[in-house]
């Protein structure tokens, strides 16, 4: 049998979260929060399985949850999107970037990736036959110059990928790169899919630079979501994906073959719990203290931290302690020190190794008892 994805093996998410488990490291690597949902919304799902919500979902969405999504994004962005033909429910952000890629990536078509990107991506693209393309970021800036991302648009160029706040480097677009990215979308009539899952994760008074806030860049864009991400409950799967009609008309003719329609009953109580704004625009608050907490817990251990400025994700340059690979050094972290990682070259197809981790610190205060001791590499 011939593989599409020859190439692909085990996750770096998975090796190190079985290192971990192997050797009882506090576990920082995989992206999850270890802490629960809030009890409303728990107890809203109990109440719709309750009332008999247990089959399937029309294909695009609970209509009262697409009715509340429009509702949210044009009070956070002032723009007003159709909830009938422009937002489609979905298993989870990742499922919502498949299809979308699936929807309008053939054999032969070029997608640029900014990378380091989320492992999805890839993969995606070349199920479908297409080319992903690198652009390259570097740290500690992590910043894109759009004049140099121009230089890999060809002909079968169809598609750009971004992603921010960015996973896993936690920096976040400015409104500068949004124009820029406008326009080099424009130049070259390219769909643009706009990864922005970690949309309520962003500290220090920065605002979110979403495509909604760009009218022409919407017109060509497909934007997608993460309940999970919002609301500490990633393995609920639950996002959605937002686009034009004549986008979404494309999508959603991939997603009723791909899962039909996402999970009912949390859908009604998404639908009813998303009616109270203050239990998603107190995040950057909440995650903000939770990076803070972090960057203390280590002080002083020689890693020196870079900016983050959304997500719940952390970098770190371990070029003063070692010179080790990054990979080996995240298997020496967790074997020797007792805390578990994710080298930033995983998230490269070229695996450039800049001497770089990511951290998760969407985890309980508890999980951060002697860390800083831990960490005096």
């Amino acid at each position: 049998m011939k593989s599409k994805l020859p190439h692909i093996g085990t996750t770096i998410f998975a090796v190190m979260s079985a290192l971990a488990n192997e050797h009882g490291a506090i576990n920082l690597s995989q992206g999850f929060p270890n802490f629960d949902p809030p009890q409303a919304l728990r107890d809203l799902v109990m109440k719709y399985m309750n009332q008999g919500m247990n089959q399937y979902a029309p294909m695009p969405g609970v209509p009262a949850l697409r009715k509340v999504i429009a509702e949210k994004i044009h009070s956070l962005y002032g723009l007003e999107v159709d909830p009938e033909t422009e937002i489609t429910v979905t298993s989870g952000g990742t499922q919502a970037l498949f299809t979308a890629i699936a929807a309008l990536i053939g054999p032969g078509d070029e997608a640029i990736l900014v990378e380091p990107a989320y492992d999805s991506y890839g993969p995606a693209i070349e199920v479908q036959g297409g080319v992903a393309v690198s652009y390259e970021l570097a740290a500690p800036d992590y910043r894109v110059d759009w004049a140099r991302l121009e230089q890999l648009v060809t002909p079968r160029t169809r598609m750009i990928i971004v992603n921010t706040p960015h996973n896993p480097t936690g920096k976040t677009f400015t409104a500068a790169d949004l124009h820029a990215l406008e326009q080099l979308a424009e130049r070259h009539d390219l769909w643009v899919l706009s990864d922005e899952v970690y949309e309520h994760l962003i500290f220090d008074g920065r605002k979110h630079e979403s495509v909604f806030w760009y009218p022409k860049l919407y017109s060509r864009s497909l934007a997608v979501f993460s309940f999970g991400k919002t609301f500490h409950n990633t393995g609920w799967k639950m996002g959605y994906c937002v686009a034009p009609p004549y986008l979404m008309k494309e999508f959603r003719k991939v997603h009723q073959f791909n899962v039909f329609s996402a999970n009912t009953p949390i859908q009604h109580a998404l639908a009813e719990f998303l009616q109270r704004p203050e239990e998603y625009l107190g995040l950057p608050a909440f995650y903000q203290q939770k990076r803070d907490f972090f960057l203390q817990a280590i002080a002083g251990s020689g890693l020196r931290p870079i900016p983050c400025e959304g997500t719940y994700f952390q970098l770190a340059d371990y070029s003063p302690v070692s010179d080790l690979p990054d990979f080996e050094f995240c298997q020496w972290l967790t074997r020797e020190i007792g805390v578990a990682a994710i080298p930033v070259s995983s998230f490269y197809v070229h695996k450039r190794d800049e001497k770089v981790l990511r951290f998760c610190f969407g985890k309980r205060k508890n999980c951060w008892k002697g860390l800083g001791r831990s960490l005096e590499v």
